[in-house]
């Protein structure tokens, strides 16, 4: 092994165990807003993650927040449904490198406007990607958030968290792959488990939680508790 690999190797080790060994410990309280189970509730119905409220906090101000500019993009599914995202490649939280997805919050009509100004259209495993104008990019960046997902570095077992965010009011197994999803309601989190697959935390609104659980409903099965 290189003298090279051997730093890549150690740097590797060390992220791991800083995030994992973050589950476990009391969190430094100057770095708790990196956390994913420090979850705010400014008003009932509100969450904020990350140092972000969703619904209220713009795609600008996350990149301020993630110190990164995210890249935009815009999705058309099968079924005409169309859904603007912006992505962060790798945020720097809790000393662990990560993926993070978020779903702005566009009007349909607008939406649909950004849509027929595209600039290019590419067909994706899912669907359409729409390559949006120089102005609505900058639209977008002004805009809230609508749900925002966490895609860590490396696979985390079931056991932290449990550790850290107490048994789910539900869990849900699709049919199709078998991802296991667990359900925080209280919280808007889904947390999706597949196996060797890393997971996915997906957090939303409380108050739009249902909008979430209803396609796991029509496609798959209550596992009991």
């Amino acid at each position: 092994m290189t003298t090279e690999r051997k730093i890549y190797w150690w740097v590797g080790i060390l992220s791991v165990l800083i995030f994992v060994g973050s589950f476990f410990l009391p969190g430094d309280p100057n770095k708790k807003e990196d956390l994913p189970w420090h979850i705010e509730h400014p008003t009932p119905d509100s969450v904020r993650v990350f140092g972000l409220t969703l619904g209220q906090s713009s795609a600008e101000e996350a990149e301020k927040r993630f110190k990164e500019e995210a890249k935009p993009s815009l999705f058309k599914s099968p079924d005409g449904k169309l859904v603007a995202e912006v992505f962060f490649e790798q945020v720097d939280l809790a000393g662990l490198r990560s993926k993070i997805v978020l779903t702005i919050a566009v009007p349909d009509a607008e939406l649909q406007s950004m849509y027929e100004r595209g600039l290019r259209m590419s067909s994706t495993g899912s669907g359409k990607k729409i390559t949006m104008t120089p102005e609505d990019v900058a639209r977008l960046r002004t805009l809230p958030i609508g749900s925002l997902t966490y895609m860590p570095g490396l696979r985390v077992e079931e056991a932290l968290f449990l550790k850290r965010f107490g048994q789910p009011a539900q869990r849900i197994r699709e049919k199709k792959n078998g991802v296991i999803h667990w359900l925080y309601p209280q919280n808007g989190l889904d947390i999706a488990l597949g196996g060797e697959e890393k997971p996915l935390l997906q957090y939303v609104p409380p108050k739009e939680f249902d909008k979430l659980t209803r396609p796991l409903l029509a496609d798959g099965e209550v596992i009991s508790q």
